[in-house]
């Protein structure tokens, strides 16, 4: 059964979109734990992150880092938190999380709202860093 993300990999439902490959996208959470906090995936639709093969693995990873280098860029953070839960969509994904504190990265705390003018402007001004 397609899952959310393989929707929105097929473009049936909306996102927004940091930047794509052949394989991989990245996208923003539309319920962030902080601004900017966005999704890695592979567009293979895979479960778990440990069923992917390990050059696909090495491949989500790597582009992951791109990623979570321009977020870096474009919001004010001290570093970007890694989370791989795979609980709440049964497709294989990585958070990539703006943080300044290790409490940062709870998934318990409160989620963000942000206006789509806002969320546009965060997806873009990461993509402006990717280079």
């Amino acid at each position: 059964m397609p899952t959310i993300f393989s929707k929105i990999i097929a473009g049936e439902i909306p996102c927004y979109k940091i930047v794509e490959s052949e394989k991989y996208l990245a996208f923003l959470d539309i319920n962030p734990l902080a601004k900017g906090h966005t999704l890695v995936i592979p567009k293979q639709e895979t479960d778990y992150i440990f069923n992917i093969n390990d050059e696909e693995l090495a491949g989500l990873h790597l582009f992951a880092k791109k990623i979570a280098k321009a977020i870096e860029k474009a919001v004010s953070c001290k570093r970007i938190g890694m989370a791989v839960i795979g609980l709440e969509v049964p497709h294989a994904h990585i958070h990539l999380i703006p943080i300044n504190h290790v409490g940062d990265i709870n998934f318990s705390n409160p989620k963000l709202s942000f206006s789509k003018s806002e969320m546009e402007q965060v997806a873009e001004k990461i993509r402006g860093f990717l280079g």
